[in-house]
């Protein structure tokens, strides 16, 4: 087992944010966090890495109780990717180099530099190495921040929604680099995803969220109607195109038919 947090609580301003809520991640596992807005889901990734103290409860890394541990401690066992991140004024090289924060005492040495080549190399980023961060594509300047992430050579992989904001195509390369990069590595990875069918498409497990707690802990395979709509509120059908499951929301408003003239007239 990569990780396990038992009974955590959390609150803002007193209101129950996590509510003892438990999980474990495993080694060589994508694990997704979903749930609606507002369930808990960023909340608890920063708890898992100590970013935020939980009121209540214990985070364990391989045998270690990360209360005990300090920031560089724990940045050598976790590597975490924010919701939102700055540009920096860095090349590529230099800015996934950061990652090596952690290890290094005085200055860089060329085994740190040996791994940055490596994870530049792994998420396809060598041509861009000496490019500023700050002029790289929305979908590029994703894979430094993972790469950044990669080099701290954690065992646990923690992302905030690391597919929000990228197009299609990003989305898809991105949760590939990600899974060829924990099953090669054999990390454990916790991943918060908004998007359902990406979800079915990549993950090992999905833990679903509610209202601060776990409402379900299944696998793509065992996703019903049912758990969609007690955690989301919506009705959804689950279809599979080309072996892909996939959830086709209904809409909560019909749609309007077009009217035979308007048809016809188009």
């Amino acid at each position: 087992m990569t990780l396990e947090a038992r009974d955590l609580f959390f609150t803002y301003n007193g209101r129950p944010v996590l509510d003892g809520l438990s999980l474990s991640l495993e080694h060589g596992e994508i694990t997704g966090i979903l749930g609606v807005n507002g369930a808990g889901k960023s909340t608890l990734l920063r708890c898992l890495n100590r970013i935020l103290r939980p009121q209540k409860g214990v985070v364990m890394v391989e045998d270690h109780d990360l209360s005990k541990l300090g920031g560089e401690q724990i940045a050598r066992l976790i590597g975490y990717v924010a919701q939102s991140q700055e540009r920096e004024p860095l090349s590529v090289f230099d800015a996934v180099l950061l990652g090596r924060k952690p290890h290094i005492k005085w200055q860089a040495t060329s085994h740190d530099l040996e791994v940055v080549t490596r994870v530049l190399g792994h998420m396809g980023l060598e041509p861009l190495a000496l490019r500023p961060v700050s002029s790289l594509s929305g979908g590029e300047a994703q894979k430094v921040v993972i790469a950044r992430a990669l080099a701290q050579e954690p065992h646990l992989l923690l992302l905030d929604e690391p597919t929000s904001n990228l197009d299609l195509r990003n989305q898809l390369e991105v949760m590939e680099l990600l899974m060829r990069a924990v099953r090669s590595q054999g990390l454990g990875a916790a991943v918060c995803l908004h998007d359902i069918n990406l979800a079915l498409r990549y993950l090992d497990r999905m833990v679903l969220m509610k209202q601060g707690k776990v409402h379900s802990v299944i696998t793509p395979e065992e996703l019903t109607a049912e758990i969609i709509r007690q955690v989301y509120g919506v009705e959804a059908l689950l279809a599979e195109v080309e072996g892909y499951r996939v959830v086709v929301p209904r809409a909560a408003t019909p749609r309007k038919q077009a009217s035979p003239a308007t048809q016809a007239s188009s």
